[in-house]
């Protein structure tokens, strides 16, 4: 676990600086980080949750230069609300993933989504935004939600990774809006690229990145064979699953497992392996 201290500004490259939002929890391990890029003319990464003291820390972490964007790589709550208040202090536009129309109100053991977020300019695929000697590329990873973006900096070989990659646990994959398929080729989409390290929103940098997403990948290939090897045993229920795929799971957890493994099934299905008989999944005949 990083030593990193809530509100102080680590520097990492010299366009690269980090400080961590005072929002601990078991889906955000020790909190949302917020990355500041370039000197003098400058971009914000993730300004993080709605939280008064972490955008003061920003504001101090930038007096005297000029915030020129404020960039979000998705939209749950740990990640897009402070940009509102970053963009009343410094006139920085909101640029970065589009906001996201929900069309389901069932219950989500993620964190849940900022549906206040409205950026001045969405980013597509391949976009750019620049600054004083930086680049910010914009390289569409949807899966974790069908909005997210990660952030290509090519002059320190850097890509920032928000959720699609984390430096601690894997991402929740969180139906209807998380999709494990669309997830599983935006690793496939960041394993062909040559980043030399990735900065996600939780947890350290990932230094050899591609064998990390291979690892990813693997993790999850193996999660949808421990599925098709219980189903070969008969039909069952999602919280039967759960329970024997993660045994010793922390409790606060178990929702998020249950939705993950809803993503496999639901990519299972979109393949004709698996079928859905009301509370029970079954193998295809």
């Amino acid at each position: 676990m990083s030593d990193q201290a809530a509100g102080v500004v680590q520097t990492l490259h010299p366009l690269i600086r980090r400080l961590l939002a005072p929002n601990p929890s078991p889906f955000t391990y020790t909190g949302t980080q917020t990355y500041i890029v370039g000197t003098g003319e400058v971009a914000v990464i993730d300004p993080g949750p709605d939280d008064a003291d972490h955008v003061a820390s920003i504001l101090q972490a930038v007096a005297g230069e000029r915030v020129v964007a404020i960039v979000c790589t998705h939209t749950h709550r740990d990640h897009s609300p402070a940009s509102r208040a970053l963009r009343a202090a410094t006139g920085a536009p909101i640029v970065g993933c589009p906001p996201l129309a929900l069309t389901d109100d069932g219950p989500r053991s993620d964190a849940a989504f900022d549906v206040d977020y409205a950026p001045d300019r969405a980013l597509v695929d391949g976009e750019a935004i620049r600054g004083e000697g930086w680049t910010l590329e914009a390289v569409a990873t949807p899966g974790h939600t069908s909005n997210h973006l990660c952030f290509a900096l090519p002059e320190a070989g850097a890509l920032f990774t928000g959720d699609h990659v984390m430096g601690w646990s894997t991402s929740v994959v969180s139906p209807p809006d998380g999709d494990m398929g669309a997830y599983m080729d935006s690793l496939d989409k960041l394993m062909r690229r040559a980043d030399r390290i990735y900065y996600p929103a939780h947890g350290e940098g990932v230094e050899q990145p591609q064998r990390f997403v291979r690892h990813l990948a693997g993790h999850r290939k193996g999660r949808e064979n421990q599925i098709l090897k219980l189903l070969g045993d008969g039909p069952q229920t999602i919280p039967d699953m759960v329970a024997r795929m993660y045994v010793g799971l922390d409790p606060r957890l178990i929702g998020a497992a249950g939705r993950s493994v809803q993503a496999h099934l639901l990519h299972l299905e979109q393949r004709d392996v698996v079928w859905q008989d009301g509370d029970h999944w079954l193998l295809a005949a």
